[in-house]
């Protein structure tokens, strides 16, 4: 592979990296406040990640993601 073609694409990589990761962390979040939230008892893990995955909450992680990554960029340069 093209040495020069790599480096193009480490700043891509590193992106949707950090990205997916404030993703996981918005989901995960989202998971364990729906547990503490609504403590019924038979409420199961399905019923859960049904209630949490919804296109507007996976248009906020979107959002969140990359907004986070632009905060975190601008500290990483100014730093």
């Amino acid at each position: 592979m093209d040495s020069g073609n790599n480096k193009k694409l480490a700043p891509v990589w590193r992106a949707i990296i950090e990205v997916g990761f404030i993703i996981v962390l918005f989901y995960s979040n989202l998971l364990m406040g729906e547990f503490t939230r609504t403590n019924e008892r038979g409420k199961t893990l399905l019923f859960a990640v049904e209630d949490i995955f919804t296109m507007e909450n996976f248009v906020i992680a979107i959002i969140s993601g990359f907004v986070g990554y632009l905060v975190f960029e601008h500290l990483r340069k100014k730093i």
